[in-house]
């Protein structure tokens, strides 16, 4: 399956119905998301169970700045609705495999545990700080 066009429109849909979401954000003008892009697509016709989808930054711009795109190629990814991965940067093939089988295989409770837990204790630091 072909990595899907992301725009604000189907964005939020996009996340909220599949397990795992792979954006790459790229630009008609960036060599480097020219070379990343067949890779990108390889790897999409690769892991079928899985939705690749790319933003065009000069097209999306809103979404790029959501996601604080400063260099492109960037690749976000996730995982049951959680963003568990965001870098700038071309990955060879066997990077980006390597990648997705991490993510795969990352346990999601104990993920949004963690998350919790920062929250929590980011809370109580500022509670600490405002009552001291």
């Amino acid at each position: 399956m072909a990595a899907i066009e992301l725009t604000k429109e189907n964005f939020q849909g996009t996340i909220n119905d599949n397990a795992i979401v792979l954006i790459d954000f790229w630009a008609a003008w960036c060599g480097p998301c020219k070379s990343f892009g067949p890779i990108f697509e390889a790897a999409a016709e690769e892991h079928t169970d899985l939705v690749f989808s790319k933003v065009n930054t000069e097209q999306e711009m809103e979404l790029a700045a959501q996601f604080q795109v400063r260099s492109i190629p960037m690749l976000a990814i996730f995982k049951e609705q959680v963003l568990v991965y965001a870098q700038p940067g071309a990955l060879p093939a066997s990077a980006l495999t390597q990648l997705i089988e991490q993510v795969r295989a990352l346990d999601m409770d104990k993920v949004r545990a963690d998350i919790a837990e920062q929250q929590n204790s980011g809370a109580q630091e500022n509670g600490q700080e405002g009552g001291g």
